[in-house]
Protein backbone atom coordinates (compact mmCIF):
# COMPACT_ATOMS: atom_id res chain seq x y z
CA UNK A 1 0.00 0.00 0.00
CA UNK A 2 1.40 3.40 -1.01
CA UNK A 3 1.13 6.10 1.64
CA UNK A 4 1.31 9.87 1.28
CA UNK A 5 3.06 10.39 4.60
CA UNK A 6 6.19 9.30 6.46
CA UNK A 7 6.13 8.99 10.27
CA UNK A 8 9.02 10.22 12.44
CA UNK A 9 9.39 9.16 16.10
CA UNK A 10 12.28 10.15 18.37
CA UNK A 11 12.98 8.00 21.42
CA UNK A 12 15.03 9.13 24.40
CA UNK A 13 15.06 5.76 26.15
CA UNK A 14 11.27 5.59 26.02
CA UNK A 15 11.50 1.81 25.95
CA UNK A 16 8.11 0.29 26.78
CA UNK A 17 6.20 3.41 25.69
CA UNK A 18 7.84 3.30 22.26
CA UNK A 19 7.04 -0.40 21.96
CA UNK A 20 3.39 0.23 22.85
CA UNK A 21 3.01 2.99 20.28
CA UNK A 22 4.68 0.95 17.54
CA UNK A 23 2.42 -1.95 18.47
CA UNK A 24 -0.62 0.32 18.03
CA UNK A 25 0.64 1.43 14.62
CA UNK A 26 1.51 -2.10 13.57
CA UNK A 27 -2.00 -3.39 14.36
CA UNK A 28 -3.69 -0.84 12.09
CA UNK A 29 -4.47 -2.46 8.71
CA UNK A 30 -4.65 0.98 7.06
CA UNK A 31 -1.00 1.59 7.98
CA UNK A 32 0.36 -1.51 6.26
CA UNK A 33 3.62 -0.56 4.58
CA UNK A 34 3.84 2.95 6.04
CA UNK A 35 7.42 4.11 6.58
CA UNK A 36 8.27 4.80 10.24
CA UNK A 37 11.61 6.46 10.98
CA UNK A 38 12.61 5.69 14.59
CA UNK A 39 15.45 7.85 15.92
CA UNK A 40 17.25 6.50 18.98
CA UNK A 41 18.66 9.61 20.63
CA UNK A 42 20.94 7.75 23.05
CA UNK A 43 23.57 5.26 21.92
CA UNK A 44 22.79 3.00 24.87
CA UNK A 45 19.15 2.50 23.93
CA UNK A 46 18.19 -1.04 23.00
CA UNK A 47 15.60 -1.51 20.29
CA UNK A 48 14.36 -4.46 18.26
CA UNK A 49 11.96 -3.60 15.47
CA UNK A 50 11.68 -7.09 14.00
CA UNK A 51 8.48 -7.80 15.92
CA UNK A 52 6.61 -5.21 13.87
CA UNK A 53 5.81 -6.64 10.48
CA UNK A 54 2.98 -4.41 9.27
CA UNK A 55 4.80 -1.06 9.26
CA UNK A 56 8.23 -0.45 7.67
CA UNK A 57 10.53 0.58 10.50
CA UNK A 58 13.89 2.22 9.77
CA UNK A 59 16.17 2.91 12.74
CA UNK A 60 18.37 6.01 12.96
CA UNK A 61 20.86 5.88 15.84
CA UNK A 62 22.58 9.06 17.05
CA UNK A 63 26.25 9.23 17.99
CA UNK A 64 25.27 11.88 20.56
CA UNK A 65 21.92 13.30 21.71
CA UNK A 66 20.26 15.95 19.58
CA UNK A 67 17.31 18.22 20.29
CA UNK A 68 13.71 17.56 19.30
CA UNK A 69 13.81 19.75 16.19
CA UNK A 70 17.25 18.58 15.04
CA UNK A 71 16.21 14.94 15.23
CA UNK A 72 13.04 15.45 13.22
CA UNK A 73 14.85 17.63 10.69
CA UNK A 74 17.32 14.81 10.06
CA UNK A 75 14.52 12.30 9.68
CA UNK A 76 12.83 14.70 7.25
CA UNK A 77 15.92 14.57 5.03
CA UNK A 78 14.91 10.95 4.32
CA UNK A 79 11.25 11.82 3.69
CA UNK A 80 10.11 11.42 0.07
CA UNK A 81 6.36 11.73 0.68
CA UNK A 82 4.17 14.86 0.35
CA UNK A 83 3.41 14.77 4.08
CA UNK A 84 5.56 14.29 7.17
CA UNK A 85 4.17 13.09 10.52
CA UNK A 86 5.88 14.06 13.78
CA UNK A 87 4.86 11.71 16.56
CA UNK A 88 5.89 11.55 20.23
CA UNK A 89 6.79 8.08 21.57
CA UNK A 90 4.56 8.43 24.65
CA UNK A 91 1.32 8.50 22.66
CA UNK A 92 -1.34 5.85 22.16
CA UNK A 93 -3.90 5.54 19.41
CA UNK A 94 -7.44 6.39 20.48
CA UNK A 95 -9.26 3.46 18.92
CA UNK A 96 -8.02 4.11 15.39
CA UNK A 97 -5.13 5.84 13.66
CA UNK A 98 -5.71 9.56 13.07
CA UNK A 99 -3.44 10.15 10.07
CA UNK A 100 -5.86 9.46 7.22
CA UNK A 101 -8.42 11.74 8.86
CA UNK A 102 -5.78 14.46 9.27
CA UNK A 103 -4.78 14.06 5.63
CA UNK A 104 -8.38 14.23 4.39
CA UNK A 105 -8.96 17.33 6.53
CA UNK A 106 -5.83 18.97 5.12
CA UNK A 107 -6.90 18.32 1.54
CA UNK A 108 -10.17 20.18 2.11
CA UNK A 109 -8.21 23.43 2.43
CA UNK A 110 -5.48 25.33 0.63
CA UNK A 111 -2.09 26.52 1.89
CA UNK A 112 -2.04 24.13 4.85
CA UNK A 113 1.18 24.06 6.84
CA UNK A 114 0.24 21.71 9.65
CA UNK A 115 -2.77 19.75 10.92
CA UNK A 116 -3.13 18.32 14.42
CA UNK A 117 -5.70 16.04 16.08
CA UNK A 118 -7.55 16.59 19.32
CA UNK A 119 -5.37 15.33 22.19
CA UNK A 120 -7.11 13.52 25.03
CA UNK A 121 -5.94 11.84 28.22
CA UNK A 122 -6.31 8.10 28.78
CA UNK A 123 -9.44 9.00 30.78
CA UNK A 124 -10.89 10.83 27.77
CA UNK A 125 -10.40 14.41 29.00
CA UNK A 126 -9.49 16.96 26.32
CA UNK A 127 -5.95 18.29 26.78
CA UNK A 128 -4.88 21.90 26.20
CA UNK A 129 -2.94 21.06 23.06
CA UNK A 130 -4.24 24.13 21.18
CA UNK A 131 -3.27 27.49 22.63
CA UNK A 132 -3.33 31.20 21.95
CA UNK A 133 -0.15 33.19 21.54
CA UNK A 134 2.62 32.18 23.98
CA UNK A 135 3.04 35.32 26.08
CA UNK A 136 4.31 35.90 29.64
CA UNK A 137 0.70 36.69 30.63
CA UNK A 138 -0.56 33.42 29.18
CA UNK A 139 1.95 31.55 31.36
CA UNK A 140 0.84 33.47 34.44
CA UNK A 141 -2.75 32.47 33.69
CA UNK A 142 -1.80 28.80 33.26
CA UNK A 143 0.50 28.39 36.24
CA UNK A 144 -1.02 30.72 38.82
CA UNK A 145 -4.69 30.77 37.87
CA UNK A 146 -4.95 27.21 36.54
CA UNK A 147 -6.31 28.25 33.16
CA UNK A 148 -5.40 25.22 31.09
CA UNK A 149 -8.57 25.12 29.04
CA UNK A 150 -8.00 24.17 25.43
CA UNK A 151 -8.36 26.98 22.93
CA UNK A 152 -10.32 26.39 19.76
CA UNK A 153 -9.52 26.69 16.09
CA UNK A 154 -12.93 27.24 14.52
CA UNK A 155 -11.70 26.84 10.93
CA UNK A 156 -7.96 27.43 10.70
CA UNK A 157 -5.41 29.87 12.02
CA UNK A 158 -3.97 32.01 9.26
CA UNK A 159 -3.34 35.66 8.45
CA UNK A 160 -6.65 37.45 8.92
CA UNK A 161 -7.73 34.98 11.62
CA UNK A 162 -6.56 34.82 15.27
CA UNK A 163 -3.28 33.00 15.80
CA UNK A 164 -3.42 29.58 17.44
CA UNK A 165 -0.64 27.02 17.81
CA UNK A 166 -0.78 23.27 18.29
CA UNK A 167 1.38 21.06 20.51
CA UNK A 168 4.05 19.15 18.62
CA UNK A 169 3.26 15.67 19.93
CA UNK A 170 1.29 14.70 16.80
CA UNK A 171 1.55 16.81 13.65
CA UNK A 172 0.79 16.16 10.00
CA UNK A 173 3.05 18.61 8.14
CA UNK A 174 3.01 19.53 4.47
CA UNK A 175 6.51 18.61 3.29
CA UNK A 176 6.77 21.47 0.78
CA UNK A 177 5.65 24.02 3.38
CA UNK A 178 8.06 22.58 5.97
CA UNK A 179 10.90 22.90 3.48
CA UNK A 180 9.84 26.44 2.57
CA UNK A 181 10.01 27.74 6.17
CA UNK A 182 13.26 25.91 6.91
CA UNK A 183 11.95 23.10 9.13
CA UNK A 184 12.30 23.19 12.88
CA UNK A 185 14.59 25.84 14.37
CA UNK A 186 17.38 23.73 15.89
CA UNK A 187 18.37 26.47 18.33
CA UNK A 188 15.47 25.17 20.45
CA UNK A 189 16.80 22.02 22.11
CA UNK A 190 13.55 21.09 23.80
CA UNK A 191 10.24 22.96 24.27
CA UNK A 192 8.66 25.67 22.10
CA UNK A 193 9.81 24.22 18.76
CA UNK A 194 6.14 23.57 18.01
CA UNK A 195 5.16 27.16 18.83
CA UNK A 196 7.98 28.52 16.68
CA UNK A 197 7.07 26.31 13.72
CA UNK A 198 3.37 27.23 13.92
CA UNK A 199 4.27 30.93 14.21
CA UNK A 200 6.50 30.79 11.14
CA UNK A 201 3.84 28.90 9.19
CA UNK A 202 1.26 31.50 10.19
CA UNK A 203 3.51 34.46 9.34
CA UNK A 204 4.38 32.89 5.97
CA UNK A 205 0.73 32.54 4.95
CA UNK A 206 0.25 28.86 5.76
CA UNK A 207 -2.62 27.54 7.85
CA UNK A 208 -2.45 25.90 11.27
CA UNK A 209 -5.39 23.51 11.41
CA UNK A 210 -7.10 21.41 14.07
CA UNK A 211 -8.95 18.29 12.94
CA UNK A 212 -11.62 17.91 15.58
CA UNK A 213 -12.68 14.58 14.11
CA UNK A 214 -9.46 12.75 15.05
CA UNK A 215 -8.01 11.82 18.44
CA UNK A 216 -4.68 10.80 19.95
CA UNK A 217 -4.05 9.80 23.58
CA UNK A 218 -1.40 11.53 25.65
CA UNK A 219 -0.95 11.76 29.40
CA UNK A 220 1.17 14.86 30.12
CA UNK A 221 4.25 14.19 32.27
CA UNK A 222 5.34 17.84 32.88
CA UNK A 223 9.06 16.95 32.95
CA UNK A 224 10.13 20.57 33.54
CA UNK A 225 8.27 20.51 36.87
CA UNK A 226 10.54 17.77 38.22
CA UNK A 227 13.98 18.35 36.72
CA UNK A 228 16.27 21.38 36.89
CA UNK A 229 17.73 20.46 33.50
CA UNK A 230 14.31 20.36 31.86
CA UNK A 231 13.34 23.58 33.61
CA UNK A 232 16.48 25.22 32.21
CA UNK A 233 15.59 24.09 28.68
CA UNK A 234 12.04 25.32 29.16
CA UNK A 235 13.04 28.78 30.39
CA UNK A 236 15.75 29.12 27.71
CA UNK A 237 13.23 28.27 25.00
CA UNK A 238 10.70 30.77 26.33
CA UNK A 239 13.31 33.54 26.32
CA UNK A 240 14.23 32.62 22.75
CA UNK A 241 10.56 32.77 21.73
CA UNK A 242 10.05 36.20 23.26
CA UNK A 243 13.10 37.57 21.47
CA UNK A 244 12.22 36.00 18.11
CA UNK A 245 11.03 37.75 15.00
CA UNK A 246 8.20 35.23 14.59
CA UNK A 247 6.74 36.09 18.01
CA UNK A 248 6.86 39.85 17.47
CA UNK A 249 5.35 39.53 14.00
CA UNK A 250 2.31 37.92 15.62
CA UNK A 251 2.18 40.48 18.42
CA UNK A 252 2.43 43.32 15.91
CA UNK A 253 -0.21 41.75 13.66
CA UNK A 254 -2.62 41.35 16.61
CA UNK A 255 -1.93 44.90 17.74
CA UNK A 256 -2.49 46.47 14.33
CA UNK A 257 -5.67 44.44 13.85
CA UNK A 258 -7.05 45.71 17.17
CA UNK A 259 -6.01 49.29 16.32
CA UNK A 260 -7.70 49.00 12.95
CA UNK A 261 -10.95 47.90 14.59
CA UNK A 262 -10.86 50.76 17.12
CA UNK A 263 -10.16 53.34 14.45
CA UNK A 264 -13.13 52.42 12.29
CA UNK A 265 -15.77 55.12 12.33
CA UNK A 266 -19.36 54.07 12.99
CA UNK A 267 -21.81 54.66 10.19
CA UNK A 268 -25.58 54.80 10.24
CA UNK A 269 -27.54 52.45 8.07
CA UNK A 270 -30.89 53.39 6.49
CA UNK A 271 -32.73 52.01 9.55
CA UNK A 272 -30.86 54.38 11.86
CA UNK A 273 -28.88 51.56 13.54
CA UNK A 274 -25.17 52.22 14.00
CA UNK A 275 -22.77 49.57 12.79
CA UNK A 276 -19.07 49.34 11.98
CA UNK A 277 -17.46 48.60 8.66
Amino acid sequence: MRHEYTISIVSHEHGAMLQQLLGDLDREPALRGVRVLVTLNLQSEDFDGTAFRNVRIEVLRNAYPLGFGANHNRAFELCTTPWFVVLNPDLRLAGQQPFDSLLAHAKQQTQVGVVAPQVVSSAGATQDSVRKNLTPWSLVQRHFFGRRHAAKIESSAHIGKPFRWVAGMCLLIDSAAFRAVGGFDERYFLYCEDYDLCARFYNSGYKVVLDQGSRIIHDAQRGSHRSKRYLYWHVSSLLRVWSSRAFWQIVFHAGTSALSLRSRKPCTNPDGIQSSR
